[in-house]
């Protein structure tokens, strides 16, 4: 049989070591993840009542068009219901625009470093990849706007971005939308949405009434800590809603994900609570970056980019992994130099500081 050529070049999405791996492997009691931008916290306990409530339903499918999960979302949001399509963690959504836009005559434009599943879906479906580096960690649109053409369905903004943490800010973004031509769909990633504390943060629902090739993109798995439901949604035009609603795969979010989504997303307090706790864990690493001269990416994010220069991202992971912490090396990431931590706990962060201290300690005394 043979498969797409484009296929051959890809690779599949490789997660970290499981944790009881880890744990066999060095011989260590305790393991602390901070690699792939979970919420430390958890979820609200109202999510837990919700999927146990869930519970004596498993033999049924879900609600294929998740309509008290949609009311939800539409009355916190203040949009119209029919403005929303709901996928399989983010992820699914980003899948369902490349397949309905995309194909080998036409093009797609995106920043480098950013979300890896734009470039990866882009390429499944044989559309061309243009790519435009990043100035200070944050997106080039200008040079992003160079690269659209007639050709070009669909232009990718992560914001704010991963793996960098960093945003655009509000005029810049309005600007760009403005200059966009209304035949290449806007995607507007807002991932980490919940967790931006920056003043002048466009508030992007804003744009959907005056620009209908707008989408944007949030999810249920970082600050509401739903990773494992696998649930996000997107939120655009309602007639380009339902054109590519086809596309999307019938019972495609659980009736678990879609009774924890519910309550997760009524209890705001659980969500303020863990953005304060977010904020203070940045502080500690920043303070260290300080203290040691480092550079790191200011973050929007529930994680921080660290530049530690001399060092390759994959000793440093290694280093902090045998000794129970699991980051993400940069180097997989497009910063060979750097690591990513997911903000943790107080003592999860302190712990890593206290490491990554004596690391540099240690490399100082040698040279």
């Amino acid at each position: 049989m043979e498969i797409k050529q484009q296929l051959i070049s890809l690779k599949p999405y490789q997660p970290g070591k499981p944790i009881e791996e880890v744990k066999k492997q060095y011989g260590l009691e305790k393991i602390v993840k901070l690699a792939s931008n979970e919420n430390p916290f958890g979820s609200a306990l109202s999510v837990k009542e919700a999927i146990q409530n869930s519970v004596d339903e498993m033999s049924l499918y879900p609600d294929g068009y998740a309509a008290n999960l949609r009311e939800t979302v539409s009355n916190h949001l203040n949009v119209s219901q029919d403005q929303l399509i709901f996928g399989n963690g983010s992820d699914e959504i980003i899948q369902i625009i490349c397949r309905a836009l995309l194909s080998p005559q036409t093009n797609t434009v995106m920043a480098t470093p950013t979300f890896g599943q734009y470039k990866h879906n882009a390429i499944i479906e044989g559309a061309e990849v243009r790519e435009v580096g990043l100035l200070d960690g944050k997106h080039d649109l200008e040079g992003m706007l160079e690269q659209i053409d007639l050709y070009t369905r669909v232009v990718w903004v992560c914001n704010p971005n991963n793996p960098t943490g960093t945003y655009v800010g509000k005029e810049a973004l309005l600007s760009f939308v403005k200059e966009v031509p209304s035949t290449t769909l806007i995607v507007i990633d807002e991932a980490y949405y919940e967790y931006v504390k920056a003043d002048d943060y466009l508030e992007t629902l804003g744009l959907l009434d005056r620009f209908p090739n707008v989408l944007i993109l949030r999810t249920f798995s970082k600050i509401y800590g739903l990773a494992s439901l696998r649930i996000g949604y997107g939120v655009g035009n309602e007639e380009f809603i339902q054109q590519i609603e086809p596309v999307r795969e019938p019972f495609n979010t659980s009736r678990f994900a879609q009774a924890a989504a519910i309550a997760a997303i009524k209890d705001q307090e659980f969500v303020d609570n863990c953005k304060e706790k977010n904020r203070e864990g940045l502080q500690q690493y920043e303070e260290f970056c300080r203290q040691h001269n480092l550079t790191y990416y200011p973050s929007q994010c529930n994680f921080i980019l660290i530049d530690f220069e001399t060092f390759d991202g994959n000793e440093v992971f290694q280093y902090l992994l045998e000794r129970g912490y699991i980051v993400r090396s940069g180097n997989a990431l497009g910063f060979p130099t750097c690591i990513r931590i997911t903000v943790g706990k107080t003592e999860d962060n302190d712990g890593i500081i206290a490491l990554l201290t004596e690391m540099l300690k240690a490399n100082y005394q040698v040279s």
